[in-house]
């Protein structure tokens, strides 16, 4: 009986093991989103993140373009790897867009971009998506060029509910982002269930767009605050994973984390190695200190922060 017990103790911690380092290898060269007032509140972000992480900055309307450089600026002499958002129907023209980039580049070195439509109902200038971005060249040189990606579509893109014009817009980026020098990829918006993820991946497969994905998760947060966050930002059927967990009471105290969620893709990806998903996207929507603390506590010590002396790879899709 005590052998008995033992063997199965050895073989659950083996098992354990094993799901531990499937995570940490999941997680490899994750990347985090800030914006510039929470950034403020971080005392030093080498406390945080490992040196040559990517943090995209979001520029949320009204966010003035100097505190934007600032953050920028501010990263990138800390040793990470900055790509703010260009909001496509934020910027009034060509010449803004011109004057933005050349600030990023000038006096923070930013060689890399997310492009997205940006949060406004109507564009406050020339610019009302993102290829119109593109097609201006001012483009041209930028290491990195990522663009946005809807799992469970966009209503204010299809209100019909389809995606039809989600993946017309994604073959004409990718058929434009192909011309280009730039290492091309897909961010997409926060989702809470693997189903529909692997479904969407797996369409854009079948459609031929073979870009790679940087799916996009909330970092651990309370469930108030993730519903808020969900609602918002036009988060689709995947809510009603919260929406189960609201009804669950002994988790309603419960900070949510995205363990079981990563594990369900993390195993999918192991069993298909060519399935879409390349990297993962943190929107730290409980706090960048919660969010970068359980990374670090789940990645096996291969992303510690640059003050450990756990510095990372180079960043290279």
């Amino acid at each position: 009986m005590g052998l008995l017990s033992f063997r199965n103790r050895s073989s659950v911690s083996s098992s354990e093991k094993r799901t531990d380092r499937l995570l940490a290898s999941f997680l490899r060269d994750f990347s985090i989103e800030v914006i510039p007032r929470t950034a403020d509140k971080v005392d030093s972000f080498r406390d945080l993140l490992p040196t040559g992480t990517r943090v995209y900055i979001a520029h949320l309307d009204g966010t003035p373009i100097d505190d934007m450089v600032s953050t920028a600026r501010r990263l990138s002499d800390e040793g990470f790897a900055v790509m703010p958002h260009f909001p496509a129907r934020l910027i009034k023209n060509r010449g803004e867009l011109a004057e933005w980039i050349a600030r990023y580049q000038g006096d923070a070195g930013v060689s890399q971009g997310l492009l997205i439509g940006g949060g406004a109902s109507a564009p406050v200038g020339e610019f009302g998506d993102t290829l119109q971005m593109l097609e201006t060249g001012l483009f041209d040189g930028f290491e990195h060029l990522h663009i946005a990606g809807h799992p469970e579509g966009n209503r204010d893109i299809d209100p019909d509910g389809s995606d039809e014009m989600l993946m017309q817009a994604l073959r004409w980026k990718q058929a434009f982002l192909d011309r280009t020098d730039a290492r091309v990829a897909i961010t997409t918006q926060f989702c809470f269930e693997a189903e529909p993820v692997i479904a969407w991946a797996d369409r854009l497969a079948e459609e031929g767009i073979g870009l790679p994905i940087h799916i996009g998760l909330a970092g651990p947060a309370q469930l108030h605050t993730l519903i808020k966050y969900a609602l918002a930002c036009g988060v689709g059927p995947s809510l009603r994973v919260l929406q189960r967990r609201a009804r669950d009471v002994t988790k309603l105290l419960v900070p949510y984390e995205p363990t079981e969620l990563l594990m369900e893709l993390a195993a999918h990806k192991q069993r298909h190695p060519d399935f879409g998903i390349e990297r993962v996207h943190f929107f730290p929507l409980g706090g960048i200190h919660a969010n970068a603390e359980w990374v670090a506590e789940h990645s096996g010590g291969a992303d510690r922060p640059a003050t450990l002396k756990h510095d990372r790879t180079e960043v290279t899709s």
